[in-house]
């Protein structure tokens, strides 16, 4: 299972990115709950730790998910990047 999301920075730029496993297993791991969580309490920060932690994966962010939050405008659902 993959998550495709779409990343809006707050200069305009904007990216796709696909979670994996490892993100989803990051996510369980930081809020205590299950993947699942997502579509039955939707929370932006659910959406915005995915998307930063899939950026962090593929080393398209160093930034500590505190600090790119402060670059993001939105994050929403996206298509697959490929």
């Amino acid at each position: 299972m993959k998550i495709n999301l779409q990343i809006t920075h707050e200069d305009g730029a904007v990216k796709d990115t696909t979670c994996n496993a490892a993100d989803m297993v990051a996510f369980e791991d930081k809020f205590g709950v299950s993947i699942s969580a997502m579509s039955n309490d939707p929370r932006m920060s659910y959406s915005l730790f995915l998307a930063w932690h899939s950026q962090k994966r593929t080393d398209q962010t160093k930034l500590t998910f505190e600090k790119w939050l402060e670059s993001v405008d939105m994050v929403g659902a996206g298509s697959d990047p490929k």
